[in-house]
């Protein structure tokens, strides 16, 4: 170590006379020498960030805790000549599945997109007990044989479909029958991973700007399927209401706080305007 101290004071003394600022000229050359060093250096390890690890999942501290609700959302792009067909036949089906109490799901919502994907179902199931319940009603319906053929008879209209397994935020509203007609807005927002808890603490304060209306129907967050993707559900008269209503959001102190902290946290974001179907709860 003595000639590195030894090169450093000559270099100061070539730079500067003494006093303090030749002090300040050996400290800077000090860093530059051990600023070189190893990252198990002494000198290195004054400037390492240390991160204590969280000790729970965000779907433990942003989810509902006096609720053990799971929740589905399935996206089906339908053949554009089927999507008539597809409407029928899935408004005969799944509403006995909603009624049958051996069942531990009930519909939600079910719409057609009208604006944004085009051609496209959007189902909004709720399975009362989580997990194991998901699993029961999976194997029931692996014995039922009228869902069986609903489904084969589904596959010959269907483009692609895919699904999220999602939890509720703890804030929003739990979404809830509504007589109609609205329409719905859906605005999924895939954000940055690592940021699900920063886009909660955000809107657990914001939402109160968006109840005036009741306008605010769910929020959701994915659990399986493409992760961190945020779903914000929400319920309309019409596109002049829905634009006035947003408007209005806009006059009130504290909205814009809201968008400027969460903006930088979304990679991506879509709206999709959507219409009930006759068997939708929310109308």
């Amino acid at each position: 170590m003595a000639p590195r101290l030894s090169s450093i004071s000559a270099a100061a003394r070539l730079l500067g006379g003494p006093g303090p600022r030749r002090a300040e000229l050996e400290a800077a050359a000090a860093a530059r020498f051990y600023s070189k060093d190893n990252e198990g250096s002494w000198f290195r390890s004054l400037f390492v960030h240390k991160v204590d690890p969280r000790k729970d999942a965000h779907s433990t501290l942003l989810s509902k805790k006096e609720t053990s609700n799971l929740y589905k959302i399935q996206f089906h792009n339908v053949k554009p000549e089927c999507l008539d067909a597809y409407n029928s036949l899935t408004e005969a089906v799944l509403p006995k599945l909603h009624l049958d109490e051996d069942y531990p799901c009930s519909l939600v919502g079910n719409w057609n997109t009208w604006y944004g994907e085009q051609d496209q179902a959007v189902h909004l199931w709720r399975f009362s007990g989580g997990y194991p319940a998901l699993m029961d009603c999976m194997n029931k319906l692996k014995n039922n044989k009228e869902y069986l053929e609903f489904r084969k008879e589904r596959s010959q209209m269907l483009l692609s479909r895919r699904n999220q397994l999602l939890l509720e935020f703890s804030f929003w509203n739990e979404p809830q029958p509504r007589a109609g007609p609205n329409i719905y807005e859906l605005r999924t927002y895939k954000l940055k991973p690592g940021t699900m808890i920063e886009w909660g603490n955000n809107w657990a304060r914001a939402i109160k700007y968006r109840q005036e209306n009741q306008e605010a129907v769910g929020g959701f967050f994915s659990q399986i399927g493409e992760l961190y993707v945020v779903h914000h559900l929400w319920a309309y008269k019409d596109l002049q209401s829905r634009e006035e209503t947003r408007n209005a959001a806009w006059r009130k102190r504290g909205w814009d706080e809201n968008v400027y902290y969460t903006v930088p946290l979304v990679r991506h974001m879509e709206s999709r305007i959507m219409i009930p179907l006759k068997i939708s709860p929310l109308q």
